[in-house]
């Protein structure tokens, strides 16, 4: 490997209160709320931590436990896991799908993904069979609420483009 092989990589740092390595930096700071220590978890390319949790204090009391490495990976794997949950819960909130089974389509699964533009915000209103085979396409405000009672409707009325 030569140096260009390793230009994306960064160098680990293994200090008592700063840990990074893998894409991830742990970094002990005072916390601001009371006499004790946090730690921050930020994974690289962010500005904001994933994770802010207490810290340990060390054996004397008045300073902080020094990072190591069973603890930065227990870190590593809890921030982690906060990301894809917040991923989760998010893509929960953009998506959602409504399955209507009276129609006269057969069962019809109505969806709506919501486009989170700050200018535009918009939402995509669409319906598929049973197949899987898209039966119609439509957009929608941002703020349409997909019910079952709404789904319902928008199938009957043949898929033509719901009032707000």
């Amino acid at each position: 490997m030569d140096e260009s092989d390793h230009a994306g990589e960064r160098e680990a740092i293994r200090e008592a209160r700063l840990w990074s390595d893998n894409g991830w930096t742990a970094q002990v700071v005072k916390n601001e709320d009371d006499d004790g220590w946090a730690v921050e978890m930020l994974k690289d390319g962010e500005r904001e931590p994933a994770l802010v949790g207490p810290w340990t204090m060390g054996r004397d009391k008045k300073n902080p436990k020094p990072l190591d490495a069973a603890a930065f990976n227990t870190l590593v794997k809890t921030a982690s896991e906060v990301i894809r949950r917040h991923e989760q819960q998010l893509h929960a909130r953009l998506h959602k799908s409504v399955k209507v089974d009276d129609s006269a389509a057969g069962r019809v699964e109505v969806l709506l993904d919501i486009v989170p533009d700050d200018d535009d915000p918009y939402a995509v209103l669409s319906a598929r069979d049973a197949a899987g085979e898209q039966l119609a396409q439509v957009r929608v405000a941002a703020s349409f609420r997909l019910d079952e009672r709404s789904a319902a409707a928008w199938v009957e009325s043949g898929f033509e483009r719901p009032a707000r």
